[in-house]
């Protein structure tokens, strides 16, 4: 399976769509960098615990 397929694009994006319309909702305006920061580090997070599950499941 190629690393790719793994990337967690479509969470990642919720994340960012998810922040920016509360900021936006609650505040009147959006703060994208605060959003973007907190998707990558969402994304992160859920690449690794992907990466570390298929690792303890195939043992």
């Amino acid at each position: 399976m190629a690393f790719a397929d793994n990337l967690p694009i479509s969470e990642s994006l919720g994340v960012f769509i998810g922040i920016t319309g509360f900021d936006w909702l609650s505040e009147g305006q959006a703060e994208p960098l605060k959003a973007a920061v907190a998707a990558v580090a969402a994304g992160a997070i859920i690449a690794v615990a992907r990466h570390w599950l298929r690792k303890r499941h195939k043992d």
